[in-house]
């Protein structure tokens, strides 16, 4: 059971750390499908008009279906984000295919399911064909849930946090090798020492980001 938040946010930010760990679930596992969720900012007072995701928790790359791992997983990550004032409010897919960037059934179904407790939920595809160590913009393709129905988000709606140093990291971090060091939650269900909310990648994140800020 999820808590629920009903209201109506029309701006979208994704912060580096949400996109930057989709990036890398999608590196570790090039020739296979990932999804995970989107974490963001519990709203003020109950409404907010712009929705800050500020993280995400990577799920599964075997298989994205797995109905009692994912209600494992869902029910932890809930749990958890409770103490960080955080909500679910979203879900990204990488496919298989080179070519695919569709939002499938199975994405389709989990998406729906999260819309059921936030009403703007949102789904995010990535673009795997673009996915390169630098794109120019960011390689996804973001649905919003709304009326119903899930439609293409108002690109002049979204919001990347600093593209331009959220790019550079990302190359950084793939000419690292960091995506050998993510843990999604099938890798967590093998072995539960492994930590499914990759502090030490929010950590190099961190670093590489005051570096950048010429704070380090």
């Amino acid at each position: 059971l999820f808590r629920s938040f009903h209201g109506e946010m029309s701006e979208l930010e994704i912060s580096s750390q949400a996109y930057l760990k989709m990036y890398l679930h999608a590196a570790r596992y090039p020739h296979g499908a990932v999804n995970g969720v989107l974490l963001a900012l519990q709203p003020r007072g109950g409404r907010a008009e712009c929705l800050c995701v500020t993280d995400c928790i990577p799920l599964f790359h075997n298989h994205l279906s797995l109905s009692l791992g994912l209600e494992v997983a869902l029910n932890q990550i809930d749990l958890w984000s409770l103490k960080q004032d955080l909500l679910l409010v979203g879900y990204y897919q990488a496919n298989a295919s080179l070519d695919d960037k569709n939002a499938s059934n199975v994405a389709l179904r989990i998406a729906g399911r999260l819309s059921e407790y936030f009403d703007d939920t949102i789904l995010i595809t990535m673009d795997n064909r673009s996915l390169s160590p630098d794109p120019m913009l960011p390689p996804v393709i973001i649905l919003q849930h709304k009326d119903k129905r899930w439609s293409p988000k108002d690109k002049n709606l979204i919001m990347w946090q600093n593209w331009e140093q959220t790019r550079r990291i990302g190359k950084a971090l793939l000419e690292s090798k960091a995506y050998r060091r993510l843990i999604d939650f099938d890798a967590h269900l093998d072995d539960i020492r492994n930590d499914w909310t990759n502090k030490q990648i929010n950590t190099e994140i961190m670093k590489l980001a005051s570096v950048a800020n010429g704070s380090a």
